[in-house]
């Protein structure tokens, strides 16, 4: 993952200068409007330095965890669905003579029906980054986090007893599942504020939990059919209550109130000689200039203070390594060929500017893809392989190639993006996107289809990675 970091209050400054818009990762938005967020969160942001090491740490750690079984298990769905099919969800919506069959014990309308419930969910992921950015803004992560529990919980009881009620709980409780992980990977990062020299590093962990989360379906269809079909959905989502009881436990106990100061936040404050004047409460002692001098000397040492410990903490480096530091920096933000190019524009001319609706419009056709494909692909192969057994073995490798191949990606990606120009990112995106679309036409083939689904479960993380770094860049 491609991350601007810096490693001076020198070399921030410079691309502070260029950059008025400030694309920390705290600040990123994709909000069109902009002006109906409120503008900030009732408490100020604490600073890294000001929290131990070890709780710091704790809390990246946990992140990752809770993230693992919670922020994208919807997207796992390719998993999930052989188990619904042998539970018999939506098979009354099957008319009773039929001839025309996906599979042995399948209807196309149930086909449909199962498909709506991951559309649906699919298309809640996305949409909800909205309403997440405006809460994680006014009311921090900590609000955020404990929402993201809840609906993760009204979700998990909906599905547990949709087999028993007197209506369709499937679609309902996908849907709020889908809401949760948003609301919990999110608010997650800002995480990466707490060790700003490795915060590629914790967002990639983070990302890459996202992405291995989809594997909690896998290993429950495993212990499924281990169990000859005895840990019904019920059993399971029952079960699963416990993700978000923890989740809620640490938001409460161990997770931040409120957001970590991003990069610039802490260096502006401690660099701000503004700092030491207050105002309001210097009008209180207008009168007494000794005591006034007290007051704002020992403000001045704290943001010395504060200088040295932000500086500890960003990791500054002096001499000629903090030099090729900088440059390598310099480096990077030269290659992509595209940085800064939008960089203090208002939020309406970027949305108008082709640089947003060409990226845009190239995301809404890959999201279609890559949304049908996960939630088609057993019927896709059983067409083009004609054969059900042949495409139960691609749809089982397939659920054990995604969670992996988010893994397996994060260094390729970082390695991609901090060494090529963005016109190359794009080109790459498109010739695999059109090279997958090749294989998943081939008909007759398993090669191709192996081939079709290692490419996709690589593909789908970059692409996801460099869309954001476009957007940040």
């Amino acid at each position: 993952m491609s991350l601007h970091r810096v490693s001076s209050m020198s070399s921030y400054e410079h691309v502070r200068g260029s950059s008025p818009a400030r694309s920390e990762h705290r600040k990123m938005s994709f909000n069109p409007v902009g002006t109906w967020v409120p503008p900030a969160a009732k408490e100020e942001p604490v600073g890294a330095f000001e929290v131990s090491r070890t709780r710091r740490l704790v809390q990246v750690t946990i992140a990752v965890v809770y993230c693992l079984f919670a922020a994208g298990i919807v997207f796992g769905y390719a998993a999930l669905k052989p188990v619904l099919l042998d539970e018999g969800v939506y098979r009354g919506d099957c008319p009773k003579f039929r001839t025309s069959q996906v599979q042995d014990d399948t209807c196309y309308e149930q086909e449909i029906r199962l498909n709506l419930m991951f559309t649906t969910a699919a298309v809640a992921t996305n949409v909800c980054a909205l309403p997440v950015g405006a809460v994680l803004d006014r009311y921090g992560p900590r609000v955020c986090g404990i929402i993201g529990s809840l609906l993760l919980t009204i979700g998990s009881l909906f599905f547990a007893f949709a087999s028993r009620s007197p209506f369709d709980g499937y679609i309902p409780g996908y849907f709020f599942l889908a809401l949760g992980g948003p609301f919990v990977f999110i608010s997650s990062f800002q995480l990466s504020n707490t060790f700003p020299r490795h915060s590629g590093l914790i967002l990639a962990l983070l990302t890459g939990a996202f992405d291995s989360s989809s594997a909690i379906f896998l290993f429950y269809r495993l212990i499924y059919n281990a169990s000859n079909r005895t840990f019904t959905p019920q059993k399971f989502f029952l079960a699963y209550l416990i993700v978000p009881l923890l989740i809620a436990a640490v938001q409460l106990t161990i997770m931040p109130k409120n957001s970590y100061k991003t990069i610039g936040e802490l260096v502006t404050h401690a660099e701000n000689p503004d700092h030491d004047i207050h105002p309001e409460i210097d009008d209180r002692y207008a009168d007494d200039e000794a005591r006034l001098e007290s007051i704002r000397q020992h403000r001045r040492a704290r943001r010395e203070e504060m200088v040295d410990e932000v500086t500890s903490l960003l990791g500054r480096k002096g001499g000629e390594e903090g030099d090729a530091q900088s440059r390598a920096e310099e480096r990077k933000r030269n290659i992509s060929g595209v940085w800064g190019a939008m960089h203090g524009r208002s939020a309406i001319r970027q949305i108008r500017s082709p640089w947003f609706i060409l990226i845009t419009l190239f995301t809404v056709i890959q999201m279609t893809r890559i949304n049908y494909f996960v939630a088609t692909i057993r019927t896709q192969y059983t067409h083009l392989l004609a054969s059900h057994a042949a495409a139960v073995r691609i749809n089982n490798f397939f659920d054990a190639a995604l969670p992996l191949g988010g893994i397996a990606s994060i260094p390729l990606i970082g390695l991609v993006l901090d060494n090529t120009s963005t016109t190359f990112v794009l080109a790459l995106l498109v010739s695999v996107a059109t090279l997958i679309g090749i294989l998943g036409l081939i008909p007759h083939s398993p090669p191709a289809a192996y081939a079709n689904i290692i490419l996709f479960t690589l593909y789908r993380p970059l692409y996801y990675t460099a869309v954001s770094d476009y957007a940040a860049k």
